[in-house]
């Protein structure tokens, strides 16, 4: 490793779905969503083609991205714990300025410390439930109300936004143009930057022009925050306009990124600087018969079923110069949100990851030709501490393949009052939703993931859950949190 290269700049956009990239989401009619400024970025740097998160949703996910842990196995939506070893921890003690910038309100609001370690930190107020402000008092929704997630949610969103102007003055501008003061102010420090965007998540209110490039001419109701599960209560029109007000979202904070990356290169940060985008999932826009990442219904959550369009991630690293990489790669290995942490870790010069704990793998070797894997299987799960709860699946995907495990459910379980905190911060009852079963899909053949295989492939379902059980215990998760799926749905088994 070259010693001089010292600046790590991480961007995690919350969200933003994988297929954004390279056109291949499409709005309506062939209308593909436009993220110039990342298609821009990925030439000039590493795409990993196969990313996956880990723990899901957004705060577990920073868990493992701040820990380099596969936290899935012993922690759940909750404040960061005060004796965890994080990132800034780390990279603190090896002399680096960490600051962050973020407006994702879930890691930062009701105590939830993610802040923890840095040596500064900017929260840009007014995404989504952030008690903000308090008027306007008279907010009128968008839609019919029984549309909407969350009336009340909606509403103080709506008031935390309250008279925008300008296009400075949504969110993703807010927080870009922060980030780039303190780039300005910091720019001859050895620094780590987490900048953490809460966009393209939900609501979806962008200035109307990025609507327009979408859906222009729309006249229905605008269904901003949708109750989430089976998507049946939208027209075809709705649908089709919350798939052009999502990509009107990712558009913006595509500018927004531009931006900022555009700012990194005219201080001449380049040459000494390793830039990270990804996001901490993705969404279901129709795809399934769903929308949402999971099933909300009242004070109930399900768990939906992380199919491609949630599981997979983009993640794209464009290596410092003087590091002597090649840029404009693709690599194609099977990657997690933990590894992350460990090629930063590296890239910072610090040897001894296992001491610190850190279960990722550093993606460095990949990017060198070194190897051409780093693990057989991508696990993304809901956190595991509470046993076979509502619905609960882990999807374990392979190089050609993905296993959603559904858990054999007993008596007492289904019993058994949980409540959970994900996917808001907000109190609700776990509930199973509809069908729960193992489903296999040949992401070859077909990605959208339309065919399930179980029946006619059990050995390679087979082989999967067996490797997946191999997964949880070489993380050393409890015996409590392996039992119940050593038997799953579908008739699979583990036999050590």
């Amino acid at each position: 490793m070259v010693e001089d290269v010292n600046n790590i700049v991480l961007i995690n956009s919350d969200t933003f779905r994988y297929d954004l990239l390279h056109e291949q989401f499409i709005v309506k009619n062939g209308l593909k969503a436009r993220v110039k400024n990342l298609e821009n970025f990925c030439a000039d740097s590493v795409e990993f083609t196969r990313a996956y998160h880990a723990s899901f949703p957004t705060v577990p996910n920073r868990a493992d991205l701040f820990t380099g842990r596969f936290t899935f196995t012993y922690y759940d939506w909750s404040p960061l714990p005060r004796d965890w070893v994080t990132l800034p921890l780390i990279l603190k003690k090896a002399g680096y300025t960490c600051m962050m910038v973020a407006d994702t309100p879930h890691i930062l609001k009701d105590g939830y410390h993610f802040d923890r370690g840095f040596d500064g930190w900017v929260w840009i107020r007014g995404q989504e439930n952030d008690r903000y402000r308090t008027s306007p008092v008279d907010v009128k929704l968008p839609c019919d109300p029984q549309k909407l997630r969350s009336v009340e949610t909606t509403k103080q969103h709506i008031r935390n936004n309250y008279g925008r102007r300008y296009e400075e003055d949504w969110i993703p501008a807010k927080t870009a143009m922060e980030a780039s003061r303190w780039l300005e102010e910091n720019y001859g420090e050895k620094f780590f930057l987490y900048i953490d965007f809460f966009d393209p998540h939900e609501p979806w209110d962008p200035p109307k022009y990025y609507v327009d490039m979408y859906d222009s001419g729309y006249a229905g109701e605008e269904v901003i925050y949708p109750a989430y599960g089976p998507c049946g209560y939208l027209t075809e029109s709705e649908l089709l306009h919350v798939r052009a007000m999502y990509a009107g979202e990712a558009t913006l904070v595509d500018k927004w990124i531009g931006f900022l990356l555009e700012k990194i290169d005219d201080l001449g940060l380049l040459d000494k600087t390793t830039v990270v985008f990804t996001s901490d999932h993705g969404f279901y826009l129709g795809e399934h018969g769903l929308i949402g990442k999971s099933i909300i219904m009242g004070g109930s959550h399900g768990l939906a079923p992380l199919y491609e369009e949630v599981a997979h991630i983009p993640l794209i690293i464009r290596f410092a110069d003087n590091m002597g990489l090649r840029n404009g790669l693709k690599v194609d290995a099977l990657v997690q949100t933990p590894d992350i942490t460990a090629t930063i870790l590296e890239i910072a010069g610090i040897k001894d990851l296992s001491a610190l704990g850190i279960q990722g793998k550093s993606l460095l070797p990949l990017v060198r030709g070194e190897v051409q894997e780093l693990r057989d299987i991508a696990v993304s799960t809901p956190s595991l501490i509470r046993g076979v709860r509502a619905g609960l699946r882990a999807t374990v995907n392979s190089r050609d393949w993905a296993l959603i495990l559904a858990p054999e459910e007993g008596v007492k379980e289904a019993e058994r009052v949980e409540v959970t905190f994900i996917v808001d911060g907000e109190p609700r009852t776990l509930k199973p939703f509809g069908q729960i079963s193992t489903e296999l899909y040949n992401l070859k053949r077909d990605p959208k993931q339309e065919v399930n295989l179980l029946s006619e492939e059990m050995g390679i379902a087979g082989n999967l859950h067996k490797r997946f059980i191999e997964f949880l215990l070489d993380l050393g998760a409890a015996r409590e949190v392996v039992e119940p799926w050593l038997k799953c749905k579908g008739g699979l088994k583990y036999v050590s």
